[in-house]
């Protein structure tokens, strides 16, 4: 009996926890967009007094602006391309019975949380949309479910394990030369999945944060008579129906209403992933521009007729709006750090305070630390990359195993920065602050669990030679 009591109010601390730091957040935390601008500010003074005048400062700015215009483009294809999956009919009728699975508040919080992590290794677009459609329907089956909880849980992929999955900015990156800026590749070459992702270190980063994380879910979420229902919120999830047509009403639509043009375009794609992957082998084809082109094919698939794709690509339009807004800030600040200086003294200094056993620990830190200020995946990487890769290669340290020192350690911060969260705001239509709470309470666990991961993996990790083509 004792026993159950102390669980009791160990999960009353957790909740009390999650609350209180939600009202924190929602007072203090701007839009990620600021964060992104704050960073350029930073890193221009900083050139300032390293001699750069305001006019270089300028032109650095300016020259670069635009160099991620293709990699900004990939960003935005995967979230499109995330959204038309898990937007389309056949996924949803899965999620509407998988929603049927809980009977309980805290199983159901902990299953949108495994699910959430588990779809995110496919695509973290497509995890945030079927999370957020996963949540509506448990809502409106199950009775008693704090909604902040389990919005929380469907955000948790962002936040633990995406960056180790297929849709990894940073490892798809590496592995595409024409993605790569020219001094960075320079350093790195590219560095192929199989190095990245594709290992068992890996492996055991993912399956270790995906059960801690659902623990966490679990054991935090309120019962239903503590909890905070959508309803009591004020929010319905129930289905509004609509009007829109099924057919063509017009000559000029048919086609639209028809699949015959959805089966010959995927005709035409399959032909080309056919031919890549027989030339390649499945995983060094999946590239960026690859992995976009898959998931549009099958997109299309799924929603068989021209007219249901383009409804659903327009409903995910607006969750891009921030991806193309600041990732050319990225390559701006990419251009003063390169020019000043800067980078060679980030070197230096990584070079000064490591060795070969501790660099992997040191990175980490610094790659969670800098996500607060720059909350980008990919973004962030080509500010990071230059000086993270330089100073490995000089401590013989495995670049690939940096890359994933970066790619489990960046996704830290997405649980206290609402940048990512948008999409799945909007399927919920609730705002950051309502899932921050329980968000930073699973970052108190994973920060020490994370850290320890990245630095005792790396002394299993081989060391990679750069490839350069």
């Amino acid at each position: 009996m004792k026993e159950k009591e102390r669980m009791e109010e160990q999960e009353g601390r957790l909740e009390r926890l999650g609350i209180s730091l939600a009202n924190w957040s929602e007072k203090w935390f701007p839009d990620a967009y600021i964060f992104a601008a704050i960073a350029v500010v930073i890193i221009s003074v900083i050139a300032l007094f390293m001699g750069r005048t305001p006019v270089e400062i300028g032109v650095d700015f300016g020259t670069h602006y635009w160099d991620l215009i293709p990699f900004t483009m990939q960003m935005a294809f995967i979230i499109i391309t995330g959204y038309v999956v898990a937007s389309s009919k056949p996924i949803h009728k899965l999620i509407v019975k998988l929603a049927g699975i809980p009977k309980s508040p805290k199983t159901a919080v902990a299953f949108v949380a495994f699910f959430s992590m588990t779809t995110s290794l496919i695509s973290w677009g497509f995890s945030l949309v079927f999370s957020g459609i996963l949540i509506k329907e448990i809502s409106n089956r199950l009775d008693g479910v704090d909604y902040r909880a389990m919005g929380a849980a469907g955000f948790l992929g962002l936040g633990s394990v995406w960056a180790l999955g297929l849709s990894s900015s940073a490892a798809l990156l590496m592995a595409t030369k024409a993605s790569i800026p020219p001094e960075l590749y320079e350093i790195s070459g590219t560095i192929s999945m199989s190095q990245t992702i594709f290992t068992w270190q890996n492996l055991v980063m993912i399956v270790v944060l995906i059960s801690l994380s659902v623990w966490i879910a679990y054991v935090s979420a309120p019962n239903k008579d503590k909890a905070k229902t959508a309803e009591m919120a004020g929010i319905d999830y129930r289905s509004k129906g609509t009007s829109e047509k099924k057919k063509a009403t017009r000559p000029g639509e048919w086609l639209e209403y028809s699949p015959i043009l959805t089966i010959l375009l995927v005709a035409v794609g399959m032909i080309y992933i056919v031919k890549v992957i027989a030339e390649t082998g499945p995983i060094a084809a999946l590239n960026l521009n690859n992995y976009n082109f898959m998931l549009l094919m099958l997109g299309l698939l799924l929603h068989w007729t021209p007219r249901n794709f383009l409804n659903s690509v327009s409903s995910s339009v607006p969750a891009i709006g921030g991806v193309l807004i600041q990732f050319p800030l990225y390559a701006g600040i990419f251009g003063i750090l390169m020019n000043s200086g800067l980078n060679d003294i980030l070197v230096k200094f990584f070079l000064s305070i490591s060795t070969e056993n501790t660099f992997p620990l040191i990175a980490g830190i610094y790659s969670a630390v800098l996500g607060l200020f720059l909350p980008s995946g990919g973004g962030k990487w080509i500010v990071e990359a230059p000086y993270l890769l330089e100073a490995a290669k000089e401590l013989n340290v495995s670049m690939a195993w940096i890359v994933q020192v970066y790619n489990a350690s960046e996704a830290l911060p997405n649980m206290v920065n609402p940048f990512f969260m948008l999409p799945l705001l909007g399927v919920l239509g609730v705002k950051a602050k309502d899932l921050a709470g329980y968000s930073i309470l699973q970052l108190i666990f994973h920060v020490p669990v994370v850290l320890f991961l990245v630095w005792i993996l790396a002394k299993t990790a081989p060391y990679v030679t750069p490839f350069f083509e």
